[in-house]
């Protein structure tokens, strides 16, 4: 029974990285639908101590992800999927998925950077047909956009991974 839940999650985590790819968004919806899976995974295991400390370092993973969205590191849907995808995986687990996303995250990064560097066109903002809102007359002060990172791609590539290896390695 938990094959199924791994394939449902890893589905859900591809249409999460696509997603937040396009728009820099990642749904409520697919982060809770991720939760749930996670607590159906440990519904059905079979280690109830387990489940217990996967709930806890879910809670200090979201109370640390939390205070890094706070100070504007992390995004918010970033926040909530981080914390999802601990309950999805096994604690055991937490310290080489969280190193596996921090990984991705680095490489997602520099690719960006690289993509913003080597981009034969410069940041262009054409200018508007209609006077500017406020908010779009002080996005355009300091210059050319910010690129961000789509760090829920990091998160859902790590999990997938961390995923596949926790079903194989099951004896």
């Amino acid at each position: 029974m938990q094959t199924p839940v791994m394939f449902a999650a890893i589905g859900i985590l591809v249409i999460i990285a696509y997603g937040d790819v396009r728009t820099r968004r990642i749904p409520n919806l697919l982060a809770a639908a991720i939760a749930m899976l996670g607590l159906v995974r440990m519904i059905i295991g079979d280690d109830p101590i387990g489940a217990i400390h996967t709930i806890e370092a879910s809670a200090a993973v979201f109370a640390v992800a939390f205070l890094l969205f706070s100070c504007g590191v992390l995004g918010g849907g970033d926040a909530k999927l981080l914390a999802a995808m601990v309950l999805m995986i096994d604690y055991d687990d937490l310290f080489g998925f969280l190193l596996l996303m921090s990984v991705c995250g680095g490489v997602l990064a520099l690719a960006i950077l690289a993509r913003d560097k080597l981009s034969l066109q410069p940041w262009h903002h054409p200018r508007p047909a209609t006077t500017p809102s406020a908010t779009e007359a002080l996005g355009s002060i300091g210059g050319p956009p910010r690129s961000t990172v789509p760090y829920g791609v990091a998160i859902a590539a790590a999990g997938v991974v961390t995923l596949i290896l926790e079903t194989s390695s099951v004896k």
